[in-house]
C-alpha cells in the first residue's frame, strides 16, 4: 500500500466523521445507509448526503454509540493493512474484500447512490 499522507490532522478528520456529512466521509455514508436513512443528491446533483434531517439523526447516532481511540504510529497505513487482515472490521472495504459482510455493504450503498438519482435534487 503507497503511503497516502493526508493534509488535515487526526482531530479535523474525526470531527468531520462526527459533524460533516455523507458526501465526505465513507463512515457517515455507510452508516446512514446501514441505518436506512434517504441519500439524496444536493446542490448542483453531485454531491450526497442524507440532508439536514438525516445527517442531524446520524450525528446524534453517532454520538450515542460510537467511540474513537487512536495510537501513535510512525507508519501508520502498515498497523492498517495488518489490522484489517487479521481483524473482523466488517464497515471496511478498503483491502476487506474477505470479510463475509463485504458484498452486501457494497451492494447496500450502491443501492442507495441509484435511488437518490433518481429522485429529485435537495437543497
Amino acid at each position: 500500500m503507497a503511503n497516502r499522507t493526508s493534509t488535515q490532522n487526526l482531530r479535523k478528520r474525526v470531527r468531520y466523521h462526527y459533524r460533516g456529512n455523507a458526501a465526505g466521509s465513507t463512515l457517515r455514508f455507510t452508516l446512514g445507509c446501514l441505518l436506512g436513512l434517504e441519500l439524496r443528491s444536493v446542490g448542483s446533483g453531485k454531491r450526497m448526503t442524507f440532508g439536514k434531517a438525516g445527517e442531524a439523526t446520524l450525528s446524534q447516532w453517532m454520538a450515542d454509540n460510537a467511540r474513537v481511540c487512536w495510537i501513535e504510529q510512525d507508519e501508520p497505513w502498515t498497523l492498517e493493512s495488518q489490522l484489517i487482515s487479521q481483524l473482523d472490521l466488517p464497515l471496511n472495504l478498503d483491502q476487506n474484500r474477505h470479510n463475509a459482510f463485504h458484498s452486501h455493504l457494497k451492494e447496500l450503498r450502491a443501492q442507495a447512490r441509484q435511488r437518490a438519482r433518481k429522485l429529485p435534487i435537495s437543497s
